[in-house]
């Protein structure tokens, strides 16, 4: 029969060649399934592996971050219960002694007006932060983890350290990225409202921010502030409630500042947060130009001579890894580079934020840095000494568009692809010795640099993990007085 007009003839194969055919095929095809099956449950797998390790490093981001927030809370209860020691030491002295040191009882009150002073500006600064995670994250599911850190006050970069009048490493962990700081001069920050819990943990109260004053309301369950007064707020207390004054400031604190997710940290947490309201005279504090003069100034002026012909319109680039609380960062801005502090410690972000995002005026905030230390004062009145800070409104420093700050380790943010050769300039101000290998540091600073680019370092060699055995009994490596070749560069190190 011939075919149809339009249509191909097809010619069939015999039905037993076909069913032949497919039985030879089978087994291949099962074969090749079987494969692709198990491949794709491996692939499974590791995104599922992925995704687990990626919740769980974020569960402990959190928890690390809680535990920082929660030593800047526990800083009144803590101060409190250093003056309560004093008392009891006092009290404990034959009465011939105490009449010699009559005064000592007015210089507790003293101490702890100004407890609540610092108490103040703390709780203004954790109003205003906005974490930059899920703070409701539930962190349980770290607590057996394979990721789960044995010393959590242990990080990367190790503890932070404090060392008075210079720079200090950084701890904690971080979320790395580009933070854009200091907001619009036009932004208007709405009231804030700071946290007060009594010693025993049983009241919260919100308070409102209105001027630094002298006393704060007793509620009927607990004391503002940890009993610590000083802290007037136009605000009345109408038995556990607070009546807020200001009828349109009614918001409630934030959630993550709920006790539910605060946590007992131990005194080494709170001293932190005591050294970092030390180190806020070094950078935002008249009391600290001298230092700031003998650190910063020759930087200044080293950058200003070799990069003699700045334009706004393509400003160069500097890069300062340990930023601290950005003070260096802000002045490199304003002498005309696109500037970016890098910070590891949660601690010195919250702070730095702060002042450079949330300061109205100059002068705006009162700290008692030195009330925590009996030591290197001649009186009283050096040991209790008010410092007004900033000394300088951030916003209007002249900053050169593009000023930020990033949060994460140096070696992690800076050793990706994108940033090589990305920067003019590298300042480290009091950084390198926090290395747990330097060479690894150096790498990283010449991979950044353009072709002609500069790293100016100041200071010290302290080596803060020199004296420090890891689990394998190694010491962490350090240079004294040599030469390096790194990148065609030659490096001279002492």
């Amino acid at each position: 029969m011939e075919p149809r007009r339009g249509y191909n003839s097809l010619t069939l194969p015999p039905l037993g060649s076909v069913l032949s055919d497919k039985q030879h095929r089978l087994p291949v095809d099962l074969e090749r399934l079987e494969k692709h099956i198990e491949m794709s449950g491996r692939v499974e797998a590791e995104e599922e592996e992925g995704r687990r390790k990626r919740k769980l490093e974020e569960a402990l981001e959190v928890k690390s971050l809680r535990r920082i927030i929660s030593a800047y809370l526990n800083y009144p209860e803590s101060s409190e219960e250093d003056v309560k020691r004093y008392e009891r030491s006092f009290r404990k002295l034959p009465p011939a002694h105490r009449a010699l040191l009559s005064h000592y009882p007015s210089k507790f009150q003293r101490l702890r007006r100004c407890i609540s002073t610092n108490s103040y500006f703390i709780f203004n600064m954790l109003q205003a932060f906005e974490p930059p995670l899920d703070m409701s994250l539930d962190t349980d599911c770290c607590e057996d983890s394979h990721l789960k850190q044995s010393h959590p006050e242990q990080t990367q970069n190790g503890p932070l350290s404090c060392r008075e009048g210079t720079g200090l490493s950084s701890e904690s962990t971080s979320a790395s990225g580009r933070m854009p700081y200091l907001e619009h001069e036009g932004h208007h920050r709405e009231q804030s409202h700071v946290v007060c819990q009594s010693p025993d943990g049983t009241t919260i109260t919100e308070i409102t921010k209105e001027v630094h004053g002298a006393s704060c309301h007793e509620s009927a369950t607990g004391n503002c502030l940890a009993n610590l007064g000083n802290c007037e707020v136009a605000a009345e207390c109408d038995g556990s409630n607070v009546i807020i004054s200001d009828q349109n400031a009614c918001s409630s604190a934030h959630d993550w500042l709920d006790p539910s997710f605060q946590l007992h940290v131990p005194l080494l947490d709170v001293d932190k947060v005591r050294c970092i309201i030390r180190n806020i005279v070094r950078d935002w504090a008249d009391e600290g130009k001298k230092e700031r003069d003998q650190c910063y100034k020759p930087i200044l002026e080293e950058l200003d001579s070799l990069f003699p012909n700045r334009s706004r319109e393509s400003p160069p680039t500097c890069l300062v890894p340990g930023a601290g609380l950005g003070r260096l960062a802000l002045e490199i801005s304003s002498l005309g580079f696109v500037s970016q502090g890098n910070e590891f410690s949660y601690y010195m972000m919250i702070c730095s934020s702060f002042i450079l995002n949330h300061t109205q005026t100059a002068g705006e905030w009162t700290i008692y840095p030195w009330i925590h230390s009996n030591c290197n004062s001649l009186s009283d009145s050096d040991q209790l000494h008010p410092v007004s800070i900033p000394d300088i409104h951030p916003s209007s420093a002249g900053i050169t568009e593009g000023f930020s700050m990033c949060g994460g380790d140096f070696t992690e943010v800076y050793s990706d692809p994108s940033q090589i050769g990305v920067w003019d300039a590298v300042v480290t101000c009091f950084f390198i010795d926090t290395a747990h290998n330097i060479v690894e540091y150096i790498e990283i600073i010449s991979r950044i640099l353009k072709v002609g680019g500069v790293w100016i370092n100041l200071g010290p060699l302290l080596y803060h993990f020199a004296d420090m055995y890891g689990q394998e009994d190694v010491r962490d490596l350090f240079l004294g007085v040599c030469t390096l070749t790194i990148g065609h560069i030659n490096w001279l190190m002492y």
